[in-house]
Parts: structure tokens; C-alpha cells; sequence
């Protein structure tokens, strides 16, 4: 017998729509990868790592040059310092450190709470670890929570908060006020806070990514999760960060090694140099995607789509209502790549309970040519789409 939390799981929207793309030869504007190739010279250290350097297993918590350099960049752009051998761990990405931390701290019966749209990660892993999750539902335009939904998520049985910040698919980066709220709660609650903050790195001006580790309370109480592969454009790679204080790294550094054990160690060395010497490529990328974002943004408009706010990571979505589109966000996903050749992500499909089924997740880390296909393309599926209603 399978277990059930998996063996009835879909086939994620990310593959079903990228699957699509690739059978019908469409502009893919839906799974968030660019197709920039990445900073050359990181990229360079990486291959020179395999040919010149140790391939062999290298330590389970992840090569001490990286923790190094971690610790080293969360210092001098988060001001959080964190002692790299016993508060760093090096993951197979992102999703592996989510997976140490659900099924390494919660416990049967502990209820977490979680905020949709949601990663479609969490609620799986959450249950495979007899954790009991309760939702609260963030709306469009402007994604965010208040006192009285913390109210009623939280209860005397909440034992962790899972939060994504800058939150995808929304690109809201969300102000230090909220944070404070939540960490008011959290302290108050005795929770954990595991804190998805993999698109920390990808925030556009005057947006400031905030961390909830840093405030007052949260440090010991809070692990926090960085990806290279987001950080660099390089998200084939795989490589994550799990950072927290030394009782919760012991938990998570036991379950990390009885998941993956450890990283490719060329890339984990081309990592560490990228985050010791590539601080000025670190610091342009937002712009160069912020000007991806505003092309997209002003294409749509041309076209008469309404888009939301995107103050952060690769995404821009579209209000299919307020853009003269009458069918739900799926079914019109759907049409679009199959009749009009352009992949994009519905929204709904990040919900459990409820789903928003107005907006539409656009990716926008493309080159120019195809986000001038993919606007063209969306505005012959909203004709098309017309047509057929």
C-alpha cells in the first residue's frame, strides 16, 4: 500500500504547464527559471572544481568554506550573524532544507500554520510529519495578513508559522510591520518559524527584504532558508541554506544527512567564491530583472491587461477580471497554451481550500523577444477566450 499523502498527489502545476510548453513548442512565462545562463565566472569555478578539484563526498553539513561564506554574506547584508559550524548547513536546495525542517521538528498532532498561496511543497511534507496544518488565506492585490487572521489561526496547539517572504507567487516583500505582528505571535505562542526566504536576493527598489530572525525574539525560535540557485539564476544547481540557532541546526543537520547527506562539492565551491567575490554581480541583478518586470508590465498594459504590484522575485501576475477575462484562471491557462502557445501558472493552484481563481502568475527572468511573445500570445487567448464565452 502507498501512502496516500503522495500516492494521490497531482502532477505539479510547474510540470503540467512546462510539459504543455514543450509538446506544443509555446513561450514558456510559466516555471520560474531565467533564461540568462548565469554568471559566467561562478559558472567557470564550478567546472574547474570537477576537473581540478575533490569530487569525492564531502562533509555532511556542507564544505566549511561555504558555511563560511554564508555566514559571511547573511553578516553584510542582513546584519544576522550566524557562527558557521554550528548554525549553517548546506542542502540539495531549497526544498530538501524545507523537508529537514518539517520532518525533523514537527511532531505528531503539532499544528502549523501556514499562509496560501502557498508552496506546493509544504503541505505534504507537513503531513507526512503528522503535522496538522491551518491555512490562512492571503488575497489579492495586496497579500497580506492582519492581527485578527493570526487570531484565528493560532491557538494553544500551534507549535510552527511557515512563511514565504518575498511571497511567491505574489511578489509582495512584505514590511517589517507584518513581521513584527507575526513575531509578536510567535513569542507570545512559543512557535518556530521556518521561514522560506529563498527570493531574498531577487527584491526591486525602494522594496527591502526584511528577515523575521532579526527581530526581537525570533532568533532562537526562527530557521531561515536561502537558495544559491535563486541568488545566482542557477536553479539547476540545487544548493540551499538551512540557518538557525544550535539546538535547532542539530535536528536539522541530523534529518538532512538521512535525506540527501550531502552537495555536488564542485558546486558548493563555486558557491562559496560566488558569494565572497561576486558581490557587485549580486548587487545589479535585481535591476536588470526589475527592467524585465517593467517590460512585461508595460507590454500587458498596451494590450489591456491590469497587472498587480511585484516588488520582488521572478513573477508578475495579471488580474484576468479587471483585464476583460471572464473565465477562471485555470481554464484560461489552459487555452492559452494549448490555442494560443503561452505557458503561465494559475494562481489557484496554490491554494487548498478557497483558491483564488482571478490572477495569473507570469514569469518574467526571459529574454526580451519572448516577453514580447508571450504578451502577444496572452492577448490572442483573452480574444480567444472571448470567442468561446
Amino acid at each position: 500500500m502507498a501512502n496516500p499523502i503522495f500516492a494521490n498527489l497531482p502532477t505539479t502545476i510547474f510540470e503540467e504547464m512546462s510539459g504543455l510548453a514543450r509538446d506544443t513548442g509555446a513561450v514558456n512565462l510559466g516555471q520560474g527559471f531565467p533564461d540568462d545562463p548565469g554568471p559566467e565566472a561562478v559558472r567557470a569555478k564550478a567546472a574547474d572544481a570537477v576537473l581540478n578539484g575533490y569530487n569525492q563526498y564531502p562533509p555532511m553539513a556542507g564544505l566549511p568554506e561555504l558555511r563560511q561564506a554564508v555566514a559571511g554574506h547573511y553578516a553584510r547584508n542582513q546584519g544576522v550573524e550566524f557562527e558557521w559550524a554550528s548554525e549553517v548547513t548546506v542542502t540539495s536546495g531549497a526544498t530538501e532544507a524545507l523537508a529537514a525542517a518539517f520532518l525533523g521538528l514537527i511532531r505528531p498532532g503539532d499544528e502549523v500554520v501556514v499562509f496560501q498561496p502557498v508552496y506546493d511543497s509544504y503541505l505534504p511534507m507537513i503531513r507526512a510529519a503528522g503535522g496538522i496544518p491551518r491555512l490562512v488565506s492571503l488575497q489579492p492585490p495586496h497579500w497580506r495578513f492582519d492581527r485578527a487572521m493570526l487570531e484565528q489561526a493560532f491557538s494553544d496547539r500551534t507549535r510552527f508559522v511557515v512563511l514565504n517572504n518575498p511571497i511567491n507567487p505574489a511578489g509582495v516583500v512584505l514590511p517589517e510591520a507584518d513581521l513584527a505582528l507575526l513575531a509578536g505571535f510567535c513569542v507570545a505562542h512559543d512557535v518556530t518559524a521556518i521561514c522560506d526566504e529563498v527570493w531574498e536576493q531577487v527584491v526591486f527598489a525602494p522594496a527591502v527584504h526584511r528577515t523575521l530572525i532579526a527581530l526581537p525574539g525570533m532568533r532562537e525560535r526562527t530557521v531561515k532558508i536561502g537558495s544559491a540557485g535563486k541568488m545566482f539564476g542557477l536553479t539547476g544547481w540545487k544548493v540551499g541554506f538551512l540557518c538557525a540557532a544550535p539546538p535547532l541546526t542539530r535536528t536539522l543537520a541530523r534529518t538532512h544527512q538521512f535525506l540527501t547527506f550531502t552537495t555536488a562539492p564542485n558546486l558548493q565551491a563555486a558557491v562559496a567564491w560566488g558569494l565572497e567575490t561576486q558581490q557587485d554581480w549580486l548587487a545589479a541583478m535585481p535591476a536588470g530583472l526589475q527592467r524585465s518586470r517593467d517590460r512585461l508590465a508595460e507590454g500587458l498594459g498596451r494590450e489591456g491587461f491590469v497587472t498587480l504590484p511585484a516588488q520582488g522575485t521572478y513573477f508578475l501576475s495579471i488580474d484576468l477580471p479587471a483585464s476583460g477575462v471572464t473565465e477562471p484562471d485555470r481554464p484560461f491557462a489552459l487555452r492559452a497554451v494549448k490555442e494560443a502557445g503561452v505557458a503561465t501558472i494559475p494562481v489557484s493552484a496554490f491554494y487548498e481550500q478557497d483558491p483564488v481563481t482571478t490572477v495569473l502568475r507570469l514569469c518574467f527572468s526571459k529574454r526580451d523577444e519572448t516577453l514580447d511573445a508571450g504578451v502577444e500570445r496572452l492577448a490572442r487567448a483573452r480574444e480567444l477566450s472571448r470567442r468561446a464565452g
